[in-house]
């Protein structure tokens, strides 16, 4: 029998829900208004030129283009690694293999500090200079968990039965994985490619320590902050990395709202 929530509990609930999403809401009003500077509450006027001096500005572009570079080959290299990592510890068993899979898990645990300053002292050790592949690497470590996550939740769904059957028809493991494995694992794939799509599109601390002189737009956003020149311009590329961020995630949350597999892993 499904009982009414009690006033207080809505209220509760409704409260915690305007807390997450005002300060949103707040970088969306002050998209619009005409008050360069400052924040005046309520906006003394409502425009739409800002939208105009974001499209002309090219330091906006240049950084929106290495954010969906660096975005895009993460997320492969994610989709790559992950999903053969997943497929050898699920299928595979060895001794400590549980601690294999904590030490694949680790870098999502790890505050995202620890893990570029480990990265930057990596990438000086070794004689690497800062570059677009510097931080696509910083960013791939994380994005192969979430990738991994997910293909892992759905291979625990498929019979090794299947598999089985398909050597005894004489098919090899790449036929198998090909017309077997990968059309199973397609909707978790696509999941966790979107959703480490979006995480590493905003990531900003991972990317402080390896992008050297770049700016991705988390970078160019937080360097708006500090030293302002046009504070709605900074509103308006917080909106389109507010969409950029929030569709993939959305979307792999109905790819994977059954609750077989796992759409983030706690990143």
């Amino acid at each position: 029998m499904r009982s009414e929530a009690s006033f207080p509990l809505k209220a509760a609930a409704a409260l915690g829900l305007l807390f997450l999403h005002l300060p949103i809401a707040i970088i969306f009003l002050y998209a619009f208004t005409t008050e360069e500077r400052s924040y005046v509450f309520p906006p003394p006027g409502l425009t739409l030129k800002w939208f105009a001096v974001a499209w002309e500005r090219p330091d906006i572009w240049q950084a929106l283009g290495l954010s969906l570079q660096v975005a895009a080959w993460a997320t492969l290299l994610a989709l790559i690694l992950g999903t053969l990592v997943a497929g050898a510890m699920t299928r595979a068993r060895f001794f400590g293999r549980d601690q294999v899979t904590l030490l694949i898990l680790l870098p999502i645990a790890l505050p995202g500090i620890l893990t570029g300053l480990a990265m930057r002292q990596a990438f000086g050790v070794a004689g690497i200079p800062f570059s677009t592949w510097t931080i696509v690497l910083g960013h791939a470590t994380f994005c192969i968990v979430i990738v991994h996550n997910n293909a892992v939740a759905r291979m625990r769904r498929l019979s090794g039965a299947i598999l089985e059957a398909s050597a005894d028809l004489g098919a090899n493991s790449f036929q198998t994985f090909r017309h077997i494995l990968l059309p199973n694992l397609g909707s978790a794939l696509l999941a966790g490619g979107m959703l480490a799509f979006a995480l590493s599109f905003d990531e900003v601390i991972v990317t402080t320590f390896t992008a050297g002189a770049q700016s991705t737009i988390p970078i160019w956003m937080l360097e708006e902050l500090i030293r302002p020149h046009q504070r709605p311009v900074t509103n308006v590329v917080a909106m389109v990395v507010f969409a950029a961020t929030f569709l993939p995630i959305l979307a792999a949350y109905y790819l994977t709202r059954g609750g077989s597999e796992t759409a983030g892993g706690g990143k």
